[in-house]
C-alpha cells in the first residue's frame, strides 16, 4: 500500500491523479487496484482527463445539490459538499497488469474536490 497527497485549489476543482497512483504501483503489480480518498467531502471517479470536460465535471458537481438548506449545516456549513462526494464515492478499482494502469486509451483517474482548497490524502493499494 501507499499514500500520497494532492493539493486543490477552489471550492469545487477536478485533479488528475493518474500518473500519481501509477507511480504508487509496484514494478511486479498485476490484478486490480483500488485507490481510496480518506475523506468525506471529495470523490475519485475515472473518466477522461481533457482540460474542457474537466471544467464541465466541476460545473456539473457543483450543481448536484443546493450550497444551503442542510440540517448538517448547522454544524460546519458543508453538507452540500458531502452530498456531492456521497454520488462520486471514496473509491475507484482499476485492473493492473506488470505494474501498470490497464485503462482503456481516454480513461485517467481524477480526483474531485467539493470542499476545497484542502489536501487531500488518496491510499492506493495493489492486489
Amino acid at each position: 500500500m501507499a499514500t500520497f497527497t494532492v493539493d486543490t485549489a477552489g471550492h469545487t476543482a477536478v485533479r488528475d491523479v493518474t500518473d500519481r497512483v501509477r507511480d504508487a504501483l509496484p514494478a511486479d503489480a498485476t490484478g486490480t487496484c483500488t485507490v481510496f480518498c480518506e475523506h468525506t467531502t471529495a470523490g475519485l471517479v475515472v473518466n477522461e482527463a481533457e482540460r474542457r470536460l474537466l471544467d464541465d465535471i466541476e460545473t456539473f458537481v457543483a450543481g448536484l445539490a443546493p450550497d444551503e438548506g442542510w440540517a448538517h449545516d448547522e454544524l460546519d456549513g458543508n453538507a452540500d459538499s458531502h452530498l456531492r462526494a456521497l454520488l462520486l464515492g471514496a473509491s475507484v478499482t482499476v485492473p493492473v497488469e506488470d505494474g501498470d494502469l490497464a485503462l482503456g486509451r481516454w480513461q485517467s483517474v481524477l480526483l474531485v474536490e467539493c470542499d476545497g482548497p484542502r489536501t487531500r490524502t488518496i491510499r492506493v493499494i495493489a492486489e
